[in-house]
């Protein structure tokens, strides 16, 4: 071969290897997340990516997250789901009951990892927490299962409280099997439960007009309802709060008790592994927490004028002060 045919080969040689390298890049798989962006996700995003790199997963490397928040609007969880489902994402990571079911009805092809849902088994989501039979697994919030221990916990603080309310989200399907543990809970110590029904974008004075008006001695706020101003409500109608979720006593609820979410986030990106490489969802148990932790804000009990048991101040994980 001569030296110009030679040159003129290898040119055309070099310019093609970009192109094969390219094609040889394996493809970097998609996580879409689905939210209801109320309590604000943040704190879940960064668990999931912290539990996401802590098994060898970098974002923009070799993942990369599509983030879907309703902020607030469980109205906008189908379509936000279909999105996710038009843009072929390799999973859809939810978190709370709406949001799951929302991702449910948009696929049945996607797997589904929940980081958190109330009782899935009840609500329809899986068939089973060992075999869950379909494309949803992950993880339970374990909330229905320890409701009752909401009101045992307002029961020491306040012996002689006899009207209990709940504050619950009239547009999540959990809210059902929620607010029927918590009323079993309420009977067997003599307590009566007044169920106040809002959703999460409505303003919440009305509510805490209503339960003004039934004077009621103590609140349970439901995890998908809670915001900062249900807990500033609270304070201005002196109602002692509690929730389960973590962030409520943190932002001014008197209590909370509740699983790790923290864990449970991290826990996620073990089931995210197990399906990139191959695992079914079908075949993949639902998690159910193995730590619940008692969280009180002793502020928030002085500006009531509460005196906290020291009993219950010792099974405390965290006291704030």
């Amino acid at each position: 071969m001569k030296r110009r045919e030679f040159i003129a080969v290898l040119g055309v040689a070099a310019a093609a290897w970009p192109l094969a390298a390219g094609a040889q890049q394996p493809k970097v798989p998609v996580i879409g997340v689905l939210v209801s962006g109320n309590p604000d996700p943040k704190l879940f995003l960064k668990a999931l990516r912290d539990g996401l790199r802590d098994i060898g997963y970098n974002e923009g490397q070799n993942f990369r997250l599509e983030v879907r928040t309703a902020e607030g609007n469980d109205n906008l969880l189908p379509e936000m789901a279909a999105e996710l489902v038009r843009l072929k994402v390799d999973i859809i990571v939810t978190l709370q009951t709406p949001a799951s079911l929302a991702a449910k009805q948009a696929t049945s092809a996607i797997p589904i990892v929940m980081a958190g849902a109330g009782d899935p088994v009840e609500t329809g989501l899986v068939a089973s927490l060992a075999r869950p039979g379909g494309n949803v697994t992950g993880l339970s919030s374990g909330v229905a299962e320890v409701a009752g221990k909401s009101v045992e916990l307002i029961r020491e603080v306040l012996p002689n409280a006899r009207r209990l309310a709940v504050l619950a989200n009239e547009t999540d399907p959990f809210t059902k099997v929620y607010l029927t543990q918590i009323g079993r809970a309420a009977r067997s110590v003599g307590m009566e439960m007044e169920t106040v029904m809002t959703r999460p974008a409505e303003p919440l004075e009305p509510a805490f007009e209503n339960m003004a008006a039934k004077r009621v001695d103590a609140l349970i706020i439901q995890g998908s309802i809670l915001r900062k101003e249900a807990l500033d409500l609270a304070m201005k109608h002196r109602l002692p709060s509690l929730s389960s979720y973590r962030l409520g006593a943190a932002q001014g609820g008197l209590m909370s008790y509740a699983a790790n979410f923290g864990e449970l986030y991290r826990e996620t990106g073990v089931y995210i592994d197990k399906i990139l490489k191959g695992g079914k969802p079908a075949n993949l148990p639902v998690a159910f927490p193995t730590k619940f932790e008692l969280v009180i804000n002793l502020r928030t009990a002085k500006a009531l004028g509460l005196t906290i048991p020291e009993s219950l101040l010792l099974r405390a994980d965290e006291v704030i002060e």
